[in-house]
C-alpha cells in the first residue's frame, strides 16, 4: 500500500497536496489564518496524522486538530470570541487529558506548538508548560 503524500507545491506548478488543503480550510474554519503557521509546522501536523491514521483520519479530524492548534496559537480569549465557550472549554479538556496521558496525538500538537514557538504565553502560563 502506498502511504498518502504531502506536498507544499512548487511556483504555482505542482499544486498543495489534499491533506494540506483541507488543513488549511479546518484552519480557517477555527478562526486561525493559516498564514500564521508556518508550511513546517502544517506539514509536521499533517505528518502526525499519518502516523496515527495510516489510512484516512477519520471525519472531523482535521477541524479537531484545527481547533487544539487555534486555542493553543491564539490562547483562551482570542479563541473563545471566534468559536465560543463550548469549543474552548473541549480544547482545553483536551490539553488537561494530553498533560495527564503524556504521550497522545492532542500532546504532540500542544508540544509542536510550544517548540514551534507558536504557543500563546497564556496557554503556556495556565497549564505549566515547557520545552526541555
Amino acid at each position: 500500500m502506498a502511504g498518502r503524500r504531502s506536498s507544499l507545491g512548487f511556483l504555482g506548478m505542482f499544486g498543495r497536496s489534499g491533506d494540506l488543503r483541507q488543513l488549511d480550510a479546518a484552519l480557517r474554519g477555527a478562526d486561525l489564518h493559516p498564514a500564521l503557521v508556518p508550511e513546517g509546522v502544517k506539514l509536521t501536523i499533517v505528518n502526525l496524522m499519518k502516523d496515527h491514521w495510516p489510512d484516512e483520519p477519520p471525519p472531523g479530524t482535521y477541524a479537531s486538530v484545527a481547533q487544539l492548534c487555534s486555542y493553543c496559537i491564539a490562547g483562551p480569549e482570542t479563541f473563545e470570541r471566534a468559536n465560543g465557550q463550548e469549543r474552548t472549554l473541549d480544547a482545553e479538556r483536551r490539553i488537561e487529558a494530553a498533560l495527564e496521558a503524556g504521550d497522545s496525538f492532542d500532546a504532540q500538537i500542544v508540544l509542536m506548538t510550544l517548540h514551534a514557538k507558536l504557543i500563546n504565553a497564556e496557554v503556556v502560563d495556565r497549564y505549566g508548560l515547557s520545552a526541555e
